[in-house]
């Protein structure tokens, strides 16, 4: 188990969660042009209820962990993996540096809760604006 968070193998783990935090962000912010865009527009996927769960339930988390005042579980893990590999901000590979410049924002906490308090509410409204619709079975 120890050589499996050894410091190379650690990097590769590390870069493994930052690109998964990528794509959750990617999906969140999505689904919230997508859905109104695709209610005007007429695209059949953004009624789709599964996919509008998944959007919810991803967004419910990240809000949730800001009420409880908790980092966001893939920021901890990547943090712990950082911490194994011994690389310091001027050391980790140029496309890091730059990705994690865009999704960590030196801003409170409070910033933080307010915006993703809002973001919620936001695709909530969605949900009833846009509601999905029912499978036909």
């Amino acid at each position: 188990m120890q050589a499996l968070f050894s410091p190379p193998f650690a990097v590769v783990l590390a870069g493994t969660v930052l690109a998964l935090h990528v794509g959750v962000i990617l999906f969140n912010l999505f689904g919230l042009v997508a859905v109104p865009l695709g209610a005007w527009r007429g695209w059949r996927f953004v009624r789709v209820t599964w996919w509008r769960v998944l959007h919810l339930l991803s967004l419910a988390v990240v809000a949730a962990q800001a009420v409880a005042g908790r980092a966001c579980i893939l920021t901890l893990w990547q943090a712990a993996l950082e911490d194994r590999t011994g690389q310091t901000p001027e050391t980790e590979p140029l496309i890091q540096h730059w990705v994690e410049q865009v999704i960590f924002w030196p801003l409170p906490g409070w910033v933080f809760l307010v915006l993703y308090i809002a973001v919620l509410v936001y695709a909530a409204a969605l949900w009833w604006l846009v509601p999905p619709r029912r499978s036909r079975a």
